[in-house]
């Protein structure tokens, strides 16, 4: 039923980029505002919102005017005066994360990272000491999926999820723009291989030497393929190679998350940082609304917070966030009111 006022919204969705917005758009079962907005805003919100039905939850979508945890914070805080109901909020996106968290579980491009806790990544290179507790009623629900059933249910709900989300994307004349990039395209580098031009004459410049951490503008915006990556230098992972389908689900992984306006580039700080914080991905809007709302962090993977380039993972990892952020509502159980 649709909701007559503001204060009747359980559920929020914070998306920081245009990309992440539009995958969660195709999750909605109906839009409240096609023909106009009919709920407003709180005096001096300034954020814009998209409102709808997901399942049997009231939603509200907003896509945030600038990146970064302040920018965050300040949306959050704006949203929470308008949408004084929200019990849930949904930061779902896309994000770098660490490849292998120990001998038994391994991360890959397109898998979806849900955040136990949320660290704040400091301009030092350091992560400090995890931000409040989420309330009871958030890490209730993140501990069900913590349970083999709970994330077998998570997992079977994504990709269901996910296969709708790309029908949905088809039906607007979109097919194809949530794919599966494809196996092939899911290459971990070596920590010590860096992302530079490795073959003359593909660069005329002196800064990217083969005994040189240097690397010059040009090989940064580069694709590997581009650059001459060694691929003698990819490292073999035992899940991609016994998958017995060329379209792997996504796989959801419950852990700590860091977060800063740093987007982490380097190998070598990648597992550094998981080392000494135990972090398993890496974002850059978790800490400005965790403290605002009551939140979880829901990423799809697409890049492993290398200097290494994945351009083909961005659409793919923001629908699997979205499918995985869909699947979470439906496990999340309806309070009455009164």
């Amino acid at each position: 039923m649709r909701p007559s006022r503001r204060g009747d919204f359980d559920i929020a969705i914070i998306c920081a980029l245009p990309l992440e917005y539009d995958a969660v758009s195709y999750t909605f079962d109906e839009f409240w505002d096609d023909d106009g907005d009919q709920y407003r805003r709180a005096a001096g919100d300034i954020n814009h919102y998209t409102t709808g039905r997901m399942g049997n939850y009231s939603v509200v979508l907003a896509l945030l005017p600038q990146m970064g945890n302040a920018g965050a914070a300040s949306a959050a805080a704006s949203m929470r005066s308008s949408y004084t109901g929200v019990r849930l909020a949904l930061l779902t996106g896309v994000c770098g994360s660490v490849p292998r968290v120990d001998q038994h579980e391994e991360i890959f491009l397109g898998d979806v990272i849900i955040s136990k806790t949320v660290s704040q990544f400091v301009h030092k290179n350091t992560v400090e000491d995890n931000l409040g507790r989420a309330n009871k009623d958030i890490r209730g629900l993140i501990t069900i999926f913590e349970t083999d059933r709970g994330i077998d249910q998570l997992e079977e709900g994504t990709a269901h999820f996910l296969q709708r989300l790309q029908g949905n994307a088809a039906q607007r004349r979109r097919r194809g723009k949530y794919d599966y990039p494809g196996i092939a395209e899911d290459n971990l580098f070596e920590p010590t291989h860096r992302h530079k031009h490795h073959k003359a004459p593909t660069c005329i410049c002196r800064h990217c030497v083969e005994d040189s951490d240097s690397v010059c503008e040009k090989a940064l915006s580069s694709p590997c393929k581009d650059l001459g990556c060694d691929d003698e230098q990819h490292i073999a992972r035992r899940r991609l190679h016994d998958s017995n389908s060329d379209t792997p689900q996504p796989t959801v992984h419950v852990g700590a998350v860091a977060s800063g306006d740093k987007v982490i580039k380097s190998a070598a700080e990648r597992d550094r940082l998981s080392r000494e914080a135990g972090v398993i991905a890496f974002g850059t809007e978790g800490a400005g609304i965790w403290d605002e709302v009551p939140c979880i962090v829901v990423k799809g993977v697409r890049d492993y917070a290398d200097s290494h380039k994945h351009p083909g993972w961005q659409n793919y990892a923001a629908a699997a966030a979205a499918a995985a952020s869909r699947a979470i509502l439906e496990r999340y159980i309806r309070t009455d009111k009164f």
